[in-house]
């Protein structure tokens, strides 16, 4: 593919949601999201499936497109590229715990594309990418704020302590100075 090719491509994620057994509660709300991101031009869905893990570890792939009823995904549908193969279900679906369903979601994040050709116009090359759980930085900014706020206590009790050896050197500058002008002037008593 040549390299203006790219320009027009974006990076493509995918993303799991597993639901254990008793634990789902759909009310559409997740079909209504992944169709606002789409007509918001945020993403384009590739792909999507549902899995079923059975409690003996049986798996059950649907393509969202063999699904009767779509609801509001049907606009998302006919665009679908169908792109997971048996194999790649087998991996996504190893770490489902049995007796769950789980949702994937392959999307190409279009929001990147003019990024991503930017840097590739500039000879920039992508060498690592990833993902940080919300969970985690959420764990990372609480404890920001923890040694903020340690740093913040401890910065109040320095400037207390400061406060308090000033106001002691003033009291005792003022001591001496009183003791100086008690003296009589010849330093005899």
């Amino acid at each position: 593919m040549a390299e203006n090719e790219l320009d027009g491509y974006a990076p493509v994620d995918y993303l799991i949601v597993e639901f254990p057994a008793g634990a789902s509660n759909f009310t559409g709300e997740i079909a209504e999201e992944i169709v606002r991101l789409t007509d918001s031009g945020t993403i384009r869905v590739i792909d999507m499936i549902v899995i079923t893990k059975d409690a003996d570890g049986n798996l059950d792939a649907v393509e969202i497109s063999d699904t009767e009823d779509l609801g509001p995904l049907t606009a998302i549908e006919a665009g679908l590229a169908g792109l997971l193969a048996e194999e790649d279900v087998a991996f996504l679906a190893a770490e489902m715990t049995p007796g769950s369903v789980a949702g994937v979601l392959v999307y190409e994040n279009l929001w990147a594309a003019p990024f991503a050709a930017a840097a590739r116009r500039a000879g920039g090359v992508v060498i690592a990418d990833g993902r940080i759980d919300a969970e985690d930085v959420i764990a990372a900014f609480a404890a920001a704020a923890e040694l903020e706020a340690e740093y913040e206590e401890e910065l109040d009790e320095a400037i207390d302590e400061a406060i308090a050896e000033e106001e002691f050197e003033e009291a005792l500058e003022e001591a001496l100075e009183e003791q100086a002008a008690a003296e009589p002037a010849d330093g005899n008593r």
